[in-house]
C-alpha cells in the first residue's frame, strides 16, 4: 500500500513539475526578442530544456523540445518571427518539420547524454546536456535551411559566401552566448533539484 503511495506521489510531482516545465519554455519562448544583453538577443528557451531533461528524463526533454519547437512554428506562421514567416511561406512543410525536429530532438538527446553521464559525474553530465542542446538545435536548423531554403537563404545572404553567411550571419555570437548561458546556469539549478530530491 505505502509502494502505491509513494509511486503515485512521485507520478503526481512528476506530472506538476512537467507541466511547469512546459509553461516555462512557453514563456521564455514567447519573450525570446525582449530579452537582451547588449545588441544580442539570446534565446534562454534551452535552459529549463536542459533542466527538464537531466530532472525528468530523455523523453521529457523531448516533449519540452517539441513544446519549444510548436511556439516557434507558431510565430513562424503568425509573422510574429518575420525570417520564420519568410521560411513559411516559401516551403510551410519543411518549416514545420525544422521546427518540430530540431526542438524535439534537441532536447531529447540532451536528455539522454545526460542519462549516459549522470552516474560517473553529475555536473559534468549535465554540462555536456547543456552543449548538445544549443549544438543539435542549431546544427539541425541551418542543415535544414540550407537543404530546403537554399534560394532564400543566398537572397538573404545579398551574394556574400553562403557559409559565411550562415555561420556568422545566422549563427553568430548569439549562438555562443546562448551556449554559454546554458552551460553556466543549466548545472546550478539542476543540481539544487537533485538535492532537493525534485524529479526522477
Amino acid at each position: 500500500m505505502q509502494t502505491n503511495e509513494t509511486n503515485s506521489l512521485k507520478k503526481t510531482k512528476a506530472l506538476v513539475g512537467m507541466a511547469i516545465f512546459t509553461a516555462i519554455v512557453v514563456v521564455l519562448q514567447l519573450l525570446a526578442g525582449s530579452i537582451r544583453i547588449g545588441p544580442f538577443s539570446p534565446s534562454l528557451v534551452l535552459i529549463p530544456i536542459v533542466i527538464g531533461a537531466a530532472t525528468y528524463g530523455a523523453a521529457a526533454g523531448g516533449w519540452l523540445g517539441l513544446v519549444f519547437g510548436l511556439v516557434v512554428l507558431i510565430a513562424c506562421i503568425s509573422g510574429a518571427d518575420v525570417g520564420g514567416n519568410l521560411m513559411w511561406n516559401f516551403n510551410p512543410f519543411m518549416t514545420a518539420v525544422i521546427c518540430l525536429v530540431k526542438g524535439g530532438l534537441a532536447g531529447l538527446l540532451s536528455g539522454l547524454v545526460f542519462r549516459l553521464l549522470e552516474k560517473k559525474n553529475q555536473i559534468a553530465a549535465t554540462v555536456a546536456a547543456a552543449i548538445v542542446c544549443p549544438v543539435v538545435n542549431t546544427g539541425l536548423f541551418c542543415i535544414g535551411a540550407v537543404l530546403a531554403f537554399r534560394p532564400l537563404l543566398e537572397q538573404w545572404a545579398g551574394g556574400a559566401d553562403l557559409l559565411s553567411y550562415v555561420f556568422l550571419g545566422l549563427i553568430g555570437v548569439n549562438f555562443l552566448i546562448e551556449m554559454g548561458i546554458n552551460v553556466v546556469l543549466s548545472p546550478i539549478v539542476v543540481r539544487i533539484l537533485k538535492i532537493r530530491n525534485i524529479g526522477a
